[in-house]
């Protein structure tokens, strides 16, 4: 799951949820590593250090396939390395996929937000916040690495892969595979206020919409429900569904955050238009024509493209909103345990009382229909 650049603010104090969920069963640990992103800095100071060794961490090469992978590009270590190189002696390149020109040029915002990191309860902060999301009964024991970086693309701040390692190299995988892996963008995260409290703040919100996914993520591995759900449900319409409701739960918590929950009346044609795309969406990935690598590219898009242009996040957000102020807080925290199905299906009961809401359309309501 990515983090679009424009989502900077999810839930970051337990006061948000007004049914937080006390459970002994959420152990999840954040195991955080800063190599990558501290020996990063020290080439931007042009101080001691090695491109080649810098390139070769973890983090580095998790954020460099993120970057390929957004960048519909091949990129290989070389390639890093010479980016490193010359943001070391601050030489200008052609190709700065990396966006390191402009992360050299916040070396000291950077530098100064790695060090609050390190200095306050950052990874137990946002474990606190995230567990409230989660059924009382919930039973997760898991730890997630999670990799701060200083580079990266352009429209990436933070984001959580599974990732089964070949040595130092990352390869990402599908649904109950691999390591469960955050990865965060100091670069990008100095925008995220005036002052380093600000910047904080919105960097530990940005960790907790991504913890989300990753604890959601273990508790599908944990879940006998799910894993039926992944064993029968395999078509596109069925993935963009998934990734629906994955993410438009983490983006209202965005909203919440940023606005109560409460929708600006110029948002409405844009979320007019997210959903019209959904239903496009879904009716070409219904298409038994359709190719393998067109549905893909939808099935990406709905959530790495800017923030309103991320189809299946908006929809999936709106879908959550509703479902929270119209049924309850537990009955979105309900959709967690039953999955897409019952997710869609909330809301589609919701459409039928109020014509107000926006539409899915009855493709959709079709296609979720066939997956029950």
């Amino acid at each position: 799951m990515f983090l679009a650049r424009c989502t900077l603010l999810v839930l970051i104090v337990s006061g948000c949820l007004a049914a937080a969920q006390e459970s002994a069963q959420f152990n999840v640990v954040l195991d955080l590593n800063y190599l990558s992103a501290e020996k990063t800095l020290e080439l931007y100071q042009g101080l001691s250090g090695h491109p080649q060794e810098v390139a070769q961490l973890r983090g580095s090469q998790i954020a460099m396939a993120t970057t390929a992978l957004l960048a519909q590009r091949a990129l290989i270590a070389p390639m890093l390395e010479r980016s490193l190189e010359a943001a070391k002696f601050n030489q200008a390149l052609d190709d700065d996929v990396f966006r390191m020109k402009e992360a050299r040029a916040n070396v000291a915002a950077i530098k100064e937000l790695l060090t609050e990191t390190r200095r306050r309860n950052f990874g137990q902060k946002v474990v606190s916040t995230v567990e409230q999301l989660f059924p009382a009964d919930v039973r997760i024991t898991t730890t997630i690495p999670l990799y701060f970086v200083a580079f990266g693309h352009n429209n990436i701040d933070a984001f959580v892969r599974r990732v089964v390692w070949k040595g130092n190299i990352p390869v990402f995988v599908g649904e109950g595979q691999g390591e469960l892996t955050i990865v965060v963008n100091l670069a990008k995260a100095v925008y995220y206020g005036q002052d380093v409290d600000e910047r904080f703040l919105g960097m530990m919100s940005v960790v907790a919409h991504e913890l989300f996914h990753a604890a959601f993520g273990a508790y599908k591995d944990g879940s006998s429900a799910w894993r039926g759900y992944y064993s029968t449900h395999h078509t596109y319409s069925d993935q963009l569904f998934d990734l629906a409701q994955n993410e438009g739960i983490a983006y209202y918590l965005s909203l919440i955050q940023r606005s109560h929950g409460n929708l600006r009346p110029d948002w409405l044609p844009k979320v007019g238009a997210a959903f019209d795309e959904f239903n496009k969406s879904v009716a070409e990935l219904a298409s038994p024509r359709i190719m393998p690598n067109r549905a893909n590219e939808l099935i990406r898009l709905s959530n790495t493209s800017g923030y309103w242009e991320s189809y299946g996040s908006i929809t999936g957000m709106i879908i959550a909103r509703q479902i929270d102020q119209t049924l309850g807080r537990m009955a979105l925290v309900e959709t967690i345990a039953r999955g897409p199905s019952d997710f869609f299906g909330k809301y589609v009961e919701l459409m039928k009382r109020d014509n107000n809401f926006p539409r899915l359309s009855d493709t959709v309501v079709r296609e979720l229909g066939r997956s029950r």
